[in-house]
């Protein structure tokens, strides 16, 4: 009998202990007030977290004031930039790249896209005035239209690489899952950055080959006050005033910049400490600039392709009927009439002229 109570009140007491363990487990832990460490004030040292360590064990705040310092500390790795471990600058460019610029870069373009769709379903494509007569006039020269063409085709392969690299986390990651994101999003990244120079290469070598017929004229304005043509006719020399415009912001102001930005990305620029700060610069001048060159790039397309009658047959063809050219370039047609400016611009027997030829034909 002496020995059943024992037992009987060993058993009571584990039980107890057990009940008041799961009953303090179940209960909330108290609540810790610490600092964000984004938000700690740099000034301290080593020194200062042993005298905290004293005063109040187990407080780290000292120590995360000087990791969030941006203090470079001494480190035995060969990384110039391993001495600094938080460097705040970097939430402040994710915060602007993945919010900011994203969004209201997204949105951007969806607006302009429904934009470009809206005014194509109510307005329609500009008509010719007047039916096609057969007579020709050169307006692109073989060479010209490679070079041209080799800008667009590596434009395209760079605007779908850029907008999956920018947009395919949220967008096409959630479809198709991590693993196949990850592959599809390692082999744009580097067709993006191997297209890249062959885009500024092209774009340096169009502006040689055109600028000189894309230099202001006195009746630029005229033709912007026009609208183009949609408030009144206005005759433009071989460029008018709105390929004058994507011709200086589009494809070289902002070409230039997102090119440029593109190379310092690419870590090809000799001369540049590619520090991390460097680097986050580089990438919001990029992607601002690419988001603003892909939305002039949607005009300049619709208005070459569908959006004019006539007018991609320029660039596929060289040549464009009499019937166009008079209505939308009519100064330049009445120079060619004149013998101001030879009725052809083609090299004759020209090697580089015969093989752009065989390509642009092969191509378009």
């Amino acid at each position: 009998m002496k020995h059943i109570q024992v037992l009987l009140a060993g058993f009571l007491m584990s039980f107890a202990l057990v009940t008041t363990s799961f009953v303090q487990a179940q209960a909330p832990a108290p609540k810790v007030e610490s600092a964000n460490i984004m938000d700690i004030q740099s000034g301290s040292d080593a020194a200062a977290q042993r005298e905290r360590e004293q005063t109040q064990p187990g407080n780290s705040a000292p120590f995360w004031r000087s990791v969030n310092s941006d203090e470079a500390h001494f480190v035995n790795i060969p990384d110039k930039e391993a001495g600094v471990l938080i460097q705040k600058s970097g939430q402040q460019w994710r915060l602007l790249r993945n919010g900011v610029i994203t969004v209201f870069g997204g949105w951007m373009i969806v607006f302009a896209a429904i934009g470009i769709l809206a005014f194509y379903f109510f307005k329609g494509p500009m008509k010719l005035d007047h039916p096609p007569t057969g007579k020709k006039y050169e307006r692109f020269t073989a060479l010209e239209r490679l070079v041209h063409w080799t800008m667009a085709y590596s434009f395209v392969a760079l605007a779908i690489t850029g907008l999956f690299i920018i947009f395919g986390k949220h967008i096409v990651m959630p479809v198709i899952g991590h693993t196949l994101y990850g592959i599809v999003l390692y082999l744009f990244k580097n067709i993006h950055n191997l297209t890249g120079p062959l885009f500024t290469v092209s774009v340096i070598v169009f502006f040689a080959m055109t600028v000189k017929d894309n230099l202001p004229v006195k009746n630029d304005w005229a033709w912007i006050k026009a609208g183009g043509g949609a408030f009144g006719h206005v005759d433009a020399g071989r460029f008018n005033a709105g390929e004058k415009l994507w011709f200086w912001i589009g494809m070289t102001f902002l070409g230039l910049i997102v090119a440029g930005s593109g190379w310092v990305l690419d870590m090809i620029v000799p001369g540049i400490s590619y520090w991390r700060g460097n680097m986050q610069i580089a990438n919001v001048i990029h992607v601002i600039s690419a988001i603003l060159i892909m939305i002039f790039a949607m005009g300049h397309i619709y208005i070459g392709t569908i959006g004019t009658e006539g007018a991609l047959e320029g660039m596929k063809t060289g040549f464009t009927d009499e019937s166009w050219a008079k209505q939308h370039h009519g100064l330049w047609v009445a120079d060619i009439d004149s013998g101001k400016l030879p009725a052809s611009r083609e090299p004759e027997n020209s090697p580089v002229s015969n093989i752009a030829k065989k390509i642009v034909r092969t191509s378009t």
